[in-house]
């Protein structure tokens, strides 16, 4: 699951793409063996809405035993506790390290409201790692950002600790939260005619996200059967620049692999873009700083925007088809 010979403090889950992440509720074995087989780039196992009150125990036995039992392949594996403000989340959290902390890769803490909550599962999973001999900062921490509080902290949020590793936007209670009047979560409320009704929020997360080398990740579209409507929505944070969206259905993981990787022309024409940049920055190239690449100039700034899209082409497995030819004059 993890990277081996990690140093403290440090996560493997930064870097791997994570396209799409599959919901997986704990409360159904059916549907944690199935995840195996399914592919999606990471999944959550979930503690929290996906599981009623009386089930939850017995869901913390379930995932615990799937962690365990593994067959997961490369995927990112996170369990979704419950809530921090809830009486079930310390037990979450303590319960599953306890029981499989070798082979989970991340807590996800719903509802964030603040930093001082992050820093505290933090300090909770050090203290866990510590006594069950654990590499200290090796379990990454994922933060869904689900009102309008935790937007107003969400800087502070992606600053509170090196163990976290995405926020990401949580829209079904976030529309409640500011008593957005629609009960579609995902598309526009009618009447919002001009725009995009989450515009903000999504700018906000992923700002945040960015200044603190975190990777933004959009939360469901829960229409499960209008994969049209999944890939509209899911075109939008992705041109802004998120890094993946969550998956409901199995039907939703192949469409989300696809829009959040770069186009194979994109992720072609990015890696020549550093090839020749690299060649030309050289001595042997001329030691220039900015140059004609055919009809486009490129520069220091085009190297950047270019490492973008090479990052996230070879995060998705996409096999470069051309090649940088060195000029002969």
């Amino acid at each position: 699951m993890r990277v081996k010979g990690m140093s403290s403090m440090e996560t493997a889950g930064k870097g791997r793409s994570r396209r799409s992440t599959l919901a997986v509720p704990g409360s159904s074995t059916k549907m944690l063996d199935k995840a195996k087989g399914l592919g999606a780039d990471s999944l959550f196992m979930d503690l929290e809405d996906a599981v009623a009150p009386v089930a939850k125990a017995d869901a913390r036995k379930n995932i615990i035993a799937a962690l365990n039992e593994g067959g997961y392949g490369e995927k990112i594996c996170s369990v979704r506790v419950n809530d921090w403000a809830t009486p079930w989340a310390i037990d979450d959290v303590t319960t599953v390290i306890e029981g499989a902390g070798s082979t989970l890769d991340c807590i996800m803490l719903p509802k964030v409201q603040t930093a001082e909550q992050i820093v505290a599962l933090d300090a909770l999973i050090t203290g866990l790692e510590q006594s069950l001999g654990l590499p200290v900062g090796r379990i990454g921490i994922e933060a869904q950002i689900e009102t309008a509080l935790g937007l107003t902290h969400v800087n502070a949020i992606s600053a509170a600790s090196p163990r976290l590793e995405t926020v990401i936007f949580g829209p079904a209670d976030f529309m409640a939260s500011i008593n957005m009047r629609t009960l579609v979560v995902g598309e526009q409320p009618q009447g919002y005619d001009v725009g995009d009704a989450y515009h903000f929020i999504l700018m906000s997360i992923l700002i945040a996200a960015r200044a603190y080398d975190r990777l933004a990740i959009d939360g469901p579209y829960l229409a499960i059967k209008d994969l049209e409507g999944f890939r509209r929505v899911a075109g939008r944070s992705a041109a802004l620049g998120f890094d993946g969206k969550w998956v409901l259905h199995p039907d939703q993981i192949e469409a989300a692999n696809e829009v959040f990787a770069p186009r194979q022309a994109d992720y072609d024409h990015a890696e020549l873009i550093l090839d020749a940049y690299d060649y030309y920055t050289s001595v042997d190239g001329g030691a220039r700083g900015a140059v004609m690449l055919g009809s486009e100039m490129i520069d220091e700034a085009s190297r950047k925007m270019a490492l973008v899209i090479s990052a996230k082409g070879r995060a998705a497995g996409l096999i470069r088809t051309s090649a940088f030819e060195i000029p002969t004059t």
